[in-house]
């Protein structure tokens, strides 16, 4: 069995708006939706050690569709972009149309050709939306930055065994089949992962998982998370293996067949989702905290002008 294409890992710090983007404007719908105490074993919400959400989001089922993880991390406001992601490229004429009805909301600038966009989510992350369908999944690929074409196929195809879809001096396409989603690298001067940093998913059968990291630990790559075991709350356990690529690019392999038992589509994913938002008081929290500091900083304003316009004191007597 030929490993499969999952999906892509943003991290998000405004869920009832980033939801929008991708419900109303890109069309996606909620798949399920999780809720965690703490911080995962294997770094899935990132170096965070609190509670954390995960929905999942796409065009259809995880079964047969490359979708999407918003994971959001109670109490974190913001993140840093780097230039480690570029963008998913997703055909739909229907998508394309939403995002030129809602450019004043979610920036547009012109893609690569006449019949496409970029379209930018909550956090900084770029979409390429091109107006035409196809059969199937819209999601196209997810291109990706790396420092070393060379060392990057060195490592995607001759390691993990991703076939070549096209190769050229500054971009490599790669996919596990050609009827997935691409996985596309471009060429950059250097990496800058900043903290928004996401991460790539691919199942493949549970016996290959301890091999594969076997085999890349080997071959002289970074093991981020060796094997382990994770458990959803009233759902299945999964095995787990989380590498990195020589561009720094953290890559989840995932069992297979745990992972279609925990991601059979919730009907409930979209309650629990607005339950959760409607439960979180992050954002009144994070504006009351802005609204101290202006305080501050206008008292402390304040008194410094009383100080500057005050008559000095203990001046020497002019004889």
């Amino acid at each position: 069995m030929a490993p499969r294409a999952l999906h892509w890992v943003f991290k998000i710090a405004q869920r009832e708006r980033t939801m929008r983007f991708f419900t109303e404007l890109l069309g996606m719908q909620v798949l399920r939706h999780e809720e965690f105490k703490k911080g995962c074993e294997a770094a899935c919400n990132g170096p965070y050690d609190g509670a954390w959400s995960k929905t999942m989001v796409g065009y259809g089922p995880e079964d047969s569709h490359f979708v999407v993880e918003l994971t959001y991390n109670y109490g974190i406001k913001e993140y840093v972009q780097g230039n480690d992601y570029q963008f998913i490229t997703i055909r739909s004429k229907a998508a394309y149309g939403r995002a030129v009805a809602m450019a004043a909301e979610f920036p547009t600038t012109n893609g690569p050709s006449i019949d496409s966009l970029f379209v930018r989510a909550p956090g900084g992350y770029n979409f390429l939306l091109i107006n035409s369908d196809q059969d199937g999944d819209p999601v196209v690929a997810v291109r990706l930055s790396t420092a070393d074409i060379a060392a990057a196929k060195k490592y995607w195809h001759d390691l993990l065994k991703m076939k070549v879809e096209s190769e050229a001096t500054d971009l490599l396409t790669l996919s596990f089949d050609a009827k997935q989603a691409k996985l596309e690298l471009a060429q950059v001067g250097s990496i800058d992962r900043g903290t928004a940093f996401g991460r790539i998913a691919f199942a493949r059968p549970g016996d290959e998982i301890q091999p594969l990291e076997e085999e890349v630990k080997a071959a002289g790559y970074k093991v981020l998370v060796p094997y382990v075991s994770l458990d959803t709350p009233g759902k299945a356990t999964v095995r787990v293996v989380i590498l990195l690529d020589p561009s720094g690019h953290e890559i989840c392999f995932v069992d297979e067949e745990g992972f279609r038992e925990l991601s059979q589509v919730d009907p409930q994913g979209g309650k629990l989702l607005a339950e959760a938002i409607a439960a979180d008081n992050s954002d009144e929290y994070f504006a009351k905290k802005a609204q101290r500091a202006q305080e501050r900083a206008a008292a402390a304003a304040a008194a410094a002008a009383a100080a500057a316009a005050a008559p000095a004191t203990g001046a020497p007597a002019s004889s």
